[in-house]
């Protein structure tokens, strides 16, 4: 790259890596997106990131990447969550690019960069919170993927069950991720899972039978509650 960066190198740089036919087997694995879909792979969209981050303008790329393209609009969210900067602007930059997903790919592979230090635990908690009331499909999704990725633990496994059973939002990609979500409780934390699966909670039928069906395939679980679940569904 230039000592100054440039938009146009990059995108010099994403044709460069592109592949005509995973773009093809990406389109299929993702229809959601209306993007653009050049065809690279995120481990060198990861690399690409980095470099990006090397420069001192990096935030020219945040500002003026093209979300209309798959790719471009992934690289953006990796320059954010990779960016070692102070969690107050981090948010804003995390709250400008949560509207720019309409994939579960995309926020599938921005949540988990986002690394999240033990002290920021409950400022981004708050961050997130508001999420899972989201109409919007992927809005609610990327709430749910932190939840995942950062929240069943100890302190906060009982709030992400509350948070999962106030979600109303019924899209598909939305339901799925509640379904893996349940199901990872029930893998660390089985006898919460086990308690709201059984009691009054408000899951729909299809995610309900979901998050029973991921429980029932993880090895993680034992053969007698698989026996169980199996028994519960509707």
């Amino acid at each position: 790259m230039e000592e100054k960066l440039k938009i146009e190198i990059i995108r010099e740089k994403l044709k460069e890596l592109s592949e005509p036919e995973y773009a093809k087997f990406n389109k299929k694995l993702c229809p959601d997106t209306k993007k653009q879909v050049l065809g690279i792979r995120i481990p060198k969209l990861r690399v690409l990131a980095k470099e990006i981050l090397k420069e001192e303008d990096w935030r020219n790329f945040i500002e003026n990447a093209d979300i209309n393209c798959f790719e471009e609009t992934i690289l953006k969210g990796l320059v954010i969550a990779y960016s070692k900067i102070d969690l107050k602007e981090k948010l804003i930059l995390v709250k400008e690019f949560i509207p720019n997903m309409d994939s579960w790919a995309i926020t599938d592979t921005f949540c988990p960069t986002l690394k999240i230090k033990p002290k920021e635990l409950e400022e981004i908690w708050n961050f997130i919170l508001p999420y899972t009331k989201s109409k919007k499909e992927f809005e609610a999704r990327f709430s749910i993927i932190m939840m995942l990725n950062y929240y069943i633990t100890e302190e906060y496994v009982d709030k992400v069950i509350k948070a999962i059973d106030e979600i109303e939002n019924d899209a598909y990609y939305v339901q799925m991720s509640k379904a893996w979500l349940i199901a990872e409780i029930g893998i660390k934390f089985n006898e919460k899972a086990m308690r709201y699966l059984e009691g009054e909670n408000k899951l729909d039928k299809f995610t309900y039978n979901k998050s029973l069906q991921k429980m029932i395939e993880s090895y993680r679980i034992s053969d007698e509650t698989k026996t169980m679940l199996k028994n519960m569904k509707k």
